[in-house]
C-alpha cells in the first residue's frame, strides 16, 4: 500500500505546480487536482492533502475557482472544512451557523435570518486568505468522466490508507471537528480507506498524463 502512495507522491511532486493567483487558461479543462499544503511533507516531498475532481464537462477550472476564489462555503466543502477548523480552533460559537447549508431557496429562507452576514463574510475572507497563501496544486489531465471518477476514488483510498505519510503536529486539520479529517490527514471524508490503486491502474494513470 505504501509503495503505491510513494509512487503517487513522486508523480504528483514532479508535475507542474500551480499557486494562487494562477492563470486558469494554463489548467486542463478536465482532470484530477491534487492539493499540497505549506509545511506538510510526506515521502520526501510535499504531502498530498486533498484529491478531487469534477463531474461536469470542462469544469475543472470552475471547480478550482470555487475552492480558491469564490467566497461561498456552500459551493465548496473544502472551503467549509477550512472554515470549520479556523472557527473551532478559536472556540468561536459561530461554528454552529457556519455548519448550516443555505444552498437551496428553502434553506435560505429558513436559515438566512439567523446569519450574521458581515461576520460570515469575514470568515469567508479568512478562509480565502488561508487557502490562497497555504495551498498549491497539480493536475492530472483525464478527459473521460467515468475514468476520472474511478481514478480519483483509487487515489484517495491509496493516500488515506498509507501509514507513512501523516500530518505534522501543526496541521490545521487537527483542529477539525470532523474526526475523519483529523484521522486521515486529508481535507476530505468521502472515499477514504476503500480499494487502493494497483500497478495496472497506476500505469494507466501514467499513460494518461504523459
Amino acid at each position: 500500500m505504501s509503495h503505491f502512495c510513494i509512487e503517487l507522491h513522486k508523480i504528483a511532486n514532479s508535475r507542474t505546480r500551480y499557486r494562487f493567483p494562477f492563470n486558469h487558461r494554463e489548467i486542463p479543462k478536465n482532470g484530477i487536482y491534487i492539493l499540497f499544503e505549506q509545511g506538510e511533507r510526506g515521502h520526501e516531498g510535499d504531502r498530498i492533502v486533498r484529491i478531487g475532481t469534477h463531474t461536469g464537462v470542462n469544469q475543472l477550472r470552475s471547480r478550482l475557482k470555487q475552492h480558491f476564489v469564490q467566497e461561498n462555503k456552500d459551493r465548496s466543502i473544502f472551503r467549509k472544512n477550512i472554515g470549520r477548523c479556523i472557527l473551532n480552533k478559536s472556540n468561536d460559537p459561530y461554528l454552529t451557523l457556519w455548519e448550516l447549508d443555505c444552498t437551496t431557496t428553502q434553506a435560505k429562507a429558513k436559515y438566512g435570518p439567523l446569519l450574521d452576514r458581515d461576520y460570515q463574510l469575514r470568515v469567508e475572507r479568512l478562509v480565502s486568505r488561508y487557502i490562497q497563501e497555504s495551498f498549491s496544486f497539480c493536475v492530472l489531465a483525464v478527459d473521460d468522466k467515468d475514468e476520472r471518477l474511478y481514478l480519483e476514488s483509487k487515489l484517495i483510498s491509496t493516500v488515506s490508507a498509507c501509514k507513512l505519510c501523516k500530518p505534522s503536529s501543526e496541521w490545521l486539520g487537527l483542529s477539525s471537528p470532523v474526526k475523519k479529517i483529523q484521522a486521515s490527514g486529508l481535507w476530505q471524508v468521502n472515499g477514504l480507506y476503500k480499494e487502493a490503486i494497483n500497478s495496472e491502474e497506476l500505469q494507466r494513470l501514467v499513460e494518461l498524463i504523459t
